[in-house]
C-alpha cells in the first residue's frame, strides 16, 4: 500500500522543523493525531524514519533517504494541482521558467511578454536564480524550462541556444576610460570593481580570466542585481561589470558610461534547459516554437 500524501507532508515538515509537535501546528491537527499518522507511515515502511527525544525529532538513516524523494513527491503534486486548476479556470498549460540575471533583464521580458500575448492559455510563472540553482531544480523536476549561460555543467538535459551577451564595463562619464570605445579586461584590472556575489557564473567567469591573465580582481563590492551594481558605480565606489544589454539600460538617468569589453570569452551564450520527458509536452513545444520564430535556437537540442 501507497503512504498518503498527508503523512508525507507531516513527515517533511517534522524533519525540516525537527519538531513533531511544531508539524502537527503547521498542519493543523492535533498531536496524538500527528503521531498516529507518522507510527503508519513507519509501519508502512516497516521501517524507524524519526528519532523522538525530549528535545525533539532528528532524520534515521531510513528518513534522510526519504526525505528527498517526500520533498519532490510533493512538488510534483503541488504542480499538477496548479495545473488541474489551470486547466479549470480555461488555462491549457503552464510553463515553469527559471532564468539567470542576464536573460531576465535584458532578452526574456520581451520574448515573453509576445509569447504570452500569442498563447494566452499558457500560464507562465518565471524565477530568478544562479545558473547552477537553475540546473539542480530542473533535474528535480521543480520547473519545466531553464537558461543558463553556456559552460554550466547541465548533465542529463536537452539544451536549445537562446540569446548572445557581451560582457561591458559601466563607469562615470568623467573616468579616464570613458574616452575609449571598447575596453580590454585589463584596462580595468587596475580599478577596484564591482560585481554579482561570488554565486553568479559571471563572477567565476571573471575571477577566471584575471587568473589567467595572472592579475587579481580588486572586488570591493558584491550584490546580488545588476541594479545595484549600477547605483554603486553611480556612487562612485568603482567599476561595474554587467552584461551589455543590461548596462544601457540601466546606466539611463544615472550619468554612467557604457564600454564593451573586447575579450572574445566576454561574449556568453545563453542556453535553454530541460528534462527530456518536458520537451514534447504541449507548453515547452509551443515555447520551442515561437522563439524559433523569433530568430532564436539557430541550432538544434542536444543531449548532454
Amino acid at each position: 500500500m501507497l503512504p498518503d500524501i498527508d503523512s508525507l507532508a507531516l513527515f517533511v515538515r517534522a524533519a525540516e522543523l525537527r519538531s513533531l509537535t511544531k508539524a502537527a501546528e503547521a498542519s493543523h491537527i492535533g498531536l496524538a493525531a500527528a503521531s498516529r499518522r507518522m507510527a503508519l507511515l513507519e509501519h508502512r515502511f516497516r521501517t524507524t524514519l524519526l528519532e523522538r527525544s525530549s528535545r525533539g525529532v532528528e532524520l534515521t538513516a531510513a528518513g534522510a533517504s526519504l526525505l528527498p524523494h517526500a520533498r519532490a513527491l510533493l512538488v510534483e503534486l503541488n504542480q499538477m494541482q496548479a495545473e488541474m486548476r489551470d486547466h479549470a479556470n480555461g488555462r491549457k498549460g503552464a510553463l515553469r521558467i527559471l532564468a539567470n540575471t542576464s536573460v531576465i533583464t535584458d532578452t526574456l521580458p520581451d520574448d515573453l511578454a509576445a509569447f504570452t500575448h500569442h498563447n494566452p492559455d499558457v500560464k507562465v510563472v518565471v524565477e530568478e536564480r544562479w545558473s547552477e540553482e537553475i540546473v539542480r531544480a530542473l533535474q528535480a523536476a521543480e520547473a519545466d524550462v531553464g537558461i543558463v549561460v553556456e559552460g554550466t555543467a547541465v548533465d542529463g538535459l536537452d539544451t536549445q541556444p537562446y540569446c548572445l551577451d557581451r560582457l561591458a564595463v559601466v563607469m562615470p562619464n568623467d573616468h579616464p576610460l570613458a574616452s575609449f570605445e571598447t575596453l580590454s579586461f585589463n584596462d580595468v584590472l587596475d580599478d577596484e570593481l564591482i560585481t554579482l556575489e561570488g554565486g553568479a557564473s559571471m563572477t567565476r567567469l571573471l575571477a577566471a580570466q584575471a587568473a589567467i591573465a595572472e592579475r587579481t580582481l580588486q572586488l570591493r563590492i558584491q550584490v546580488r542585481s545588476f541594479e545595484a551594481i549600477c547605483h554603486m558605480v553611480a556612487s562612485g565606489l568603482g567599476l561595474g561589470l554587467l552584461p551589455g544589454q543590461a548596462a544601457r539600460v540601466l546606466a539611463k538617468g544615472l550619468d554612467l558610461s557604457v564600454r564593451p569589453l573586447n575579450d572574445a570569452w566576454a561574449e556568453r551564450r545563453m542556453l535553454l534547459c530541460m528534462r527530456k520527458e518536458r520537451a514534447g509536452t504541449a507548453s515547452v513545444s509551443k515555447l520551442l516554437s515561437f522563439l524559433c520564430e523569433r530568430g532564436h535556437l539557430p541550432e538544434p537540442a542536444t543531449t548532454h
